[in-house]
């Protein structure tokens, strides 16, 4: 197949790039780089991909046939749509819209990400996908949130309206190689300040859950979905739940760290539990998670040593 992957530079389209392209196929990356990063598809160069500078917001343009287009183009880190809420609104709404015109012209698939973050802080325990969620929808995180549920609904409209085959995975917290150091989120920010014996930063209480995903089985669902006949939006991430303070206790003890605890206000809107029911996902894609979360910490740290020695 030829698959057109916006957002390829960043931490899991740059996976999905590796991945399709060891299963054979063409790959086309689209990426403006204003979260994405060269160095995580660099050793993609000289094989079947290409690598396209552009702002998915504005039309797309691919010659050629395709078959596949996954939409993976957006701020994705709190920080990130906390200091860019508009091209974060921007990339939900005009990007989703743009990336469906050129499947429906070249008459692909199409997958999109989606988040668990449609289900805002839930007061449904655990996450079913027919649940509609709890969400502030003028909350600084709402810029997020709301342009996901946009897309999903714009991504149902061309499905129903034009018939394109159209797939939603709605992502649950992963983590892996090739996330940024300043990232934000809970597992980059614990494992950069645990190397450095700095103060590991906890907001809140530590007691709000989440549920941690490694990314190969995050890329491993995606491409099962990518394959199915399914179109109804499928959860996929680790079912295994955790508090925040126990991860970071983890992430101190891998790394032989010195590093401290210290507790931080709650953002706004900050969900309290996140935790996945993953029965579609088990029983439509025959898939669940696999790598134990020890496993995943240990090459993620080890990826985050040499990053911040080169």
């Amino acid at each position: 197949m030829r698959i057109v992957i916006t957002g390829a530079a960043g931490f899991i389209g740059s996976h999905l790039s590796e991945t399709f392209l060891d299963r054979g196929h063409t790959v086309v990356g689209i990426d403006n780089l204003l979260t994405g990063d060269l160095a995580n598809i660099a050793h993609l160069t000289g094989r079947d991909f290409t690598f396209v500078k552009h702002d998915v917001t504005t039309y797309i343009n691919v010659d050629g046939p395709v078959d596949l287009v996954m939409h993976w183009a957006s701020p994705a880190s709190p920080i990130d749509y906390l200091e860019l809420p508009i091209p974060t609104l921007k990339v939900g709404a005009l990007g989703t819209h743009n990336a469906l015109g050129l499947a429906k012209a070249k008459q692909a698939r199409f997958v999109i990400a989606s988040t668990s973050e449609v289900y805002g802080d839930p007061l449904e325990h655990p996450q079913k996908e027919t649940y509609w969620g709890n969400v502030n929808p003028i909350g600084p995180r709402g810029v997020y949130d709301e342009a996901k549920r946009f897309a999903e609904a714009i991504t149902m409209a061309y499905h129903r309206y034009h018939g394109l085959d159209a797939k939603i995975v709605r992502i649950f917290n992963t983590y892996g190689p090739r996330m940024r150091i300043a990232d934000g989120r809970a597992v980059p920010a614990f494992i950069s300040q645990a190397l450095n014996n700095e103060d590991v930063t906890i907001f809140g209480t530590g007691a709000q859950t989440r549920s941690f995903c490694f990314v190969s089985d995050l890329v491993d669902g995606i491409i099962r979905l990518a394959e199915s006949n399914v179109n109804d939006p499928v959860n996929i991430g680790n079912p295994h739940e955790m508090s925040i303070e126990e991860m970071a206790h983890l992430i101190i003890t891998m790394t032989g760290s010195k590093s401290k605890v210290v507790f931080k206000p709650l953002p706004t809107d900050d969900p309290k539990v996140r935790k996945p029911d993953i029965t579609r996902a088990r029983t439509l894609l025959h898939w669940e998670p696999k790598v134990p979360l020890e496993q995943g910490l240990t090459s993620t740290i080890a990826y985050f040593r040499r990053k911040m020695k080169a």
